[in-house]
């Protein structure tokens, strides 16, 4: 049974950073800052930029990449419940932008509060919680 109210879907960006081709391409994942667990770098839209915009501030932001391509359009969306400050669950829908990686830096806004891995895309997969980024990083 569905509610008889539902809130809209808030709108964030994702950025999947990747490097490599092939059976040789890994993906970077973070840490979230709250529960530890294994994300790709993600937030809400910043004032000034587009989507694409947002999604390359964020892969900065949270993992420190600097890119050498980003896809024009976003690849994929995946659906998540992120908990506000006030507790309660706010439906979100990720708007994916693949990143191609040109550079890492090791300084970078947040490098003191998150972890990055370089994973294959599957294990990647079997690493976040979320079943539709699941499916976007098999698909990568």
């Amino acid at each position: 049974m569905r509610p008889l109210y539902q809130r809209p879907k808030r709108i964030q960006v994702a950025a999947l950073c990747y490097r490599g081709k092939g059976d040789k391409r890994k993906v970077l994942l973070v840490t979230s800052r709250d529960s530890g667990r294994w994300i790709v770098p993600k937030g809400w839209l910043v004032d000034g930029l587009d989507a694409k915009g947002s999604a390359v501030q964020e892969a900065w932001e949270e993992a420190g990449v600097k890119p050498a391509k980003v896809s024009k359009t976003a690849i994929g969306t995946f659906d998540y419940d992120k908990r506000l400050k006030g507790g309660l669950p706010v439906p979100v829908e990720a708007q994916v932008y693949a990143i191609e990686v040109g550079d890492v830096a090791n300084d970078f806004p947040e490098a003191d509060e998150r972890t990055r891995k370089w994973v294959s895309p599957e294990e990647a997969a079997q690493l976040v919680s979320e079943p539709g980024l699941q499916d976007l990083l098999r698909a990568v």
